[in-house]
């Protein structure tokens, strides 16, 4: 199994910016995905996540009406579409993959490699 997240980078605040996460060795449409962060000293939180079945969505107060996630399960693929970056944004951002549509990060079976976002003032 293997999540591959990409797309992270530096941007200024307000900028936008969009996560991928191509996953194989998983029936990937049966599976709820989602994006975690994790920050210099920090706890790994939630971000948002997916359902698999009627592709439900729900995100951390802190980016609703900034990020959407959405995927392609034609590619294997998970997005998060961030839009009005904020230098608190800044993170280590990772994808997961659960067979429950939870928040704990203990739910989620697999994990990719995280992709590096710096939003910058």
């Amino acid at each position: 199994v293997q999540l591959q997240a990409s797309g992270g980078g530096l941007v200024q605040a307000g900028g936008s910016l969009r996560l991928s996460c191509a996953a194989s060795g998983i029936a990937f449409s049966s599976y709820t995905l989602a994006w975690f962060r994790q920050a210099p000293g920090k706890e790994r939180e939630f971000v948002a996540t997916i359902s698999w079945s009627d592709r439900s969505t729900y995100y951390t107060d802190s980016v609703k009406g900034r990020f959407t996630i959405s995927r392609v399960n034609a590619k294997n693929t998970v997005y998060l579409q961030m839009n009005s970056l904020k230098p608190e944004d800044t993170a280590t951002y990772y994808c997961a993959a659960a067979t429950q549509f939870a928040i704990p990060p203990t739910t989620y079976n697999y994990w990719g490699q995280g992709t590096q976002v710096t939003v910058s003032s």
